[in-house]
């Protein structure tokens, strides 16, 4: 693994905070606003939805019920805890957060440096909308769109992979030093790490590096641009452009992984892969859901109610959560038979990209969720109620969770940038 020293970006960025709202308007939504033509930035009425009111009786604590702060999740994005969730119904119920609206944009003057309204501007002056996580940095440097993130274990470097070819090496503790470029002659269609391996998915090839004792292997056998990776009952496991998912086992003997099988059954492209309750979980481009048995590398199960295709997929607790271009993310939940189906499906407006779980500060569940209209949604589970959102110039394809509530986002543009959960404002009473 040869870097090329470059020099770090100097750049120091600006915490962008949103702008506070004016909150002695009256309570009435200006129809002017909704059909998108109003011009009077001191206008008298609200530029944003009422939030509805709470059901009957609910007291506002319907996303209570069944549900278990210590909620375990596990994906290629995220840790696993263990927890308990037992109540399927209790998927989408609204609870008392704070609902944001999509009506929100970013004003692209303010992106130009050009806007001249100031705090007056109706659209927003900020990358994210949230009391919850602040925006911390960006490392700027890749050219092409970002398609992994890793942070290796017990490593002080963040790494972060495009379809610019390249790898980028980043100093944790700078905040935002590039420390080398690793140049891989094709582009980079995922990247995980597991332990001290980074494993790194490029046309016909998945490269793997061990960050402690410098390691660099190549494991051959795809055909095609690998789309996905992940680690699960002691095999790699690739998803392939072809369809197939390629299989490794770890000799410890030899130091290397050799070929162990391919599951076939897909029949276009595998573009997400993630290992739960002893299964493994394929999402592809025909618009499926294959289910494997870790055991015995055969498929039990294929779901089929996706009408596009099955961008990410994401175990959490005994949940399978999968996301599509079909403007859907859809709560799977066992059967007693065993077999998957859909508990819930919540709709949004937009294609969906990305999937990954973490907990806040409270250890509270949130999902985030990537859209392709250049923004992340973030949603507490199981309620799926909105409670933030970030912004973006274009796709953000890649999300990364890190210690301390850190998380990572890489867009179209090649952008990195760095957030991290704080501490909710209190209401005194």
């Amino acid at each position: 693994m040869d870097l090329d020293a470059q020099g770090g970006n100097s750049r120091v960025f600006q915490r962008l905070r949103a702008q506070p709202s004016n909150d002695n308007r009256q309570q009435k939504v200006c129809h002017h606003w909704r059909a998108g033509r109003c011009s009077r930035y001191l206008c008298p009425y609200l530029h944003r939805e009422l939030p509805p009111p709470p059901p009957a009786g609910s007291n506002g604590n319907a996303s209570k019920r069944g549900f278990s702060d210590d909620s375990g999740f596990s994906g290629p994005s995220g840790t696993r805890r263990s927890g308990n969730f037992n109540n399927a119904s209790s998927w989408g119920r609204l609870g008392n957060n704070k609902i944001l609206r999509k009506t929100e944009k970013v004003c692209n003057y303010w992106v130009q440096g050009k806007c001249s309204y100031g705090d007056k501007c109706r659209y927003l002056h900020s990358w994210s909308l949230a009391d919850s996580f602040s925006f911390l940095t960006q490392l700027d440097g890749h050219q092409k769109v970002v398609t992994g993130i890793a942070l290796p274990t017990g490593s002080d470097k963040l790494y972060t992979g495009s379809n610019d070819e390249t790898v980028r090496v980043w100093d944790c503790q700078s905040g935002q030093v590039c420390m080398g470029v690793i140049q891989l002659g094709g582009e980079v269609g995922c990247m995980i790490s597991e332990g001290p391996w980074i494993f790194v998915g490029v046309p016909n090839v998945v490269k793997a590096w061990n960050t402690q004792t410098n390691t660099d292997l190549s494991l051959t056998g795809p055909v095609g641009q690998v789309y996905a990776l992940v680690v699960g009952n002691e095999f790699l496991f690739a998803g392939t452009q072809d369809g197939a998912i390629l299989a490794w086992k770890f000799n410890a003997v030899t130091f290397n992984f050799e070929p162990a099988a391919s599951l076939t059954g897909h029949t276009v492209a595998v573009v997400s892969l993630v290992v739960g309750a002893d299964r493994l979980y394929s999402g592809s481009m025909d618009h499926s859901v294959r289910v494997w048995n870790l055991e015995t590398l055969q498929c039990v199960q294929t779901l089929t109610e996706h009408s596009s295709v099955v961008m990410s997929v994401l175990c959490w607790d005994q949940f399978l959560l999968s996301c599509s271009l079909d403007q859907t993310i859809k709560v799977w939940a066992a059967t007693e038979s065993g077999n998957l189906e859909v508990a819930y499906t919540h709709n949004e407006e937009h294609g969906l990209l990305t999937l990954c779980g973490m907990h806040d500060l409270e250890g509270k569940p949130v999902l985030l969720c990537s859209c392709n209209d250049n923004s992340v949604r973030l949603f507490d589970l199981p309620s799926f109620s909105e409670r933030g959102k970030i912004y973006a110039k274009q796709e953000i394809r890649s999300i990364q969770t890190g210690p301390g509530g850190l998380f990572f986002t890489g867009d179209g543009t090649g952008q990195v940038r760095v957030w991290k959960f704080v501490a909710e404002p209190t209401v005194s009473a």
